[in-house]
């Protein structure tokens, strides 16, 4: 798939930092993972690698907010503030194979949805978006009749195309077929400046090799 020639893409994002301190998350099965301490900054890409069941997935949803940590603490600084834990999300956008679409709503309408919450990136619309993502024949078609690989594409876009300084992607090549996994690799490339972009991966193709790595296994 050509990519269309974008001179809006070298937006500065928010400056941020994320420090992870002594996080753990303990099941009733035992520990995930504990001590684990690092800091995430503006700029970079990291992939959070390990088996299944190694606590990836866990880990990001701790990130984002979603699950408390059993110790330990998550903290987000941008632009030297402090942000409300309410307004956190505002600054975080998320693309997951567990993500809930609503299959109610055609492509267009589900992206216009979700732009309507967030900010879309500087240049763009939803038409633009739509046509970025390839799925232009598509625009008026229910979103519950869409190929597993569709919907996956739609969630990154949607990601990627938030005008917010992180973005999380947990195991981001699920359904996509190698002309599909090649766009995700080149909006990766083309949208990554100036943001944390945290990837869940057991595959070092969904990363590029210059990511910082993180091992989960390392923190049992």
């Amino acid at each position: 798939m050509a990519q269309p020639i974008d001179t809006q893409l070298n937006t500065i994002a928010k400056s941020i930092t994320i420090r992870a301190i002594n996080l753990g998350k303990k099941f009733h099965t035992g520990w995930l993972f504990r001590n684990f301490n690092y800091t995430f900054v503006s700029g970079n890409i990291y992939a959070i690698t390990g088996p299944n069941g190694s606590g990836k997935s866990t880990l990001l949803q701790m990130l984002w907010g979603q699950l408390p940590s059993t110790e330990g603490t998550i903290g987000y600084e941008i632009d030297k503030k402090i942000p409300e834990p309410d307004a956190l999300f505002n600054h975080l956008a998320i693309a997951a194979p567990y993500m809930d679409l609503i299959d109610e709503f055609t492509l267009t309408e589900m992206v216009d949805f979700h732009f309507r919450l967030k900010s879309v990136w500087p240049g763009y619309s939803v038409k633009q978006v739509i046509k970025d993502m390839y799925l232009e024949e598509a625009a008026a078609k229910p979103i519950g009749n869409f190929s597993s690989g569709m919907k996956q594409r739609l969630k990154l876009a949607l990601a990627f195309y938030t005008d917010v300084p992180v973005v999380f992607l947990d195991e981001p090549g699920t359904n996509l077929d190698d002309q599909a996994f090649q766009w995700y690799l080149n909006l990766l490339n083309r949208l990554f400046k100036n943001r944390i972009i945290v990837i869940a991966s057991n595959n070092n193709e969904e990363y590029p090799a210059n990511a910082h790595r993180i091992s989960i296994p390392d923190y049992k």
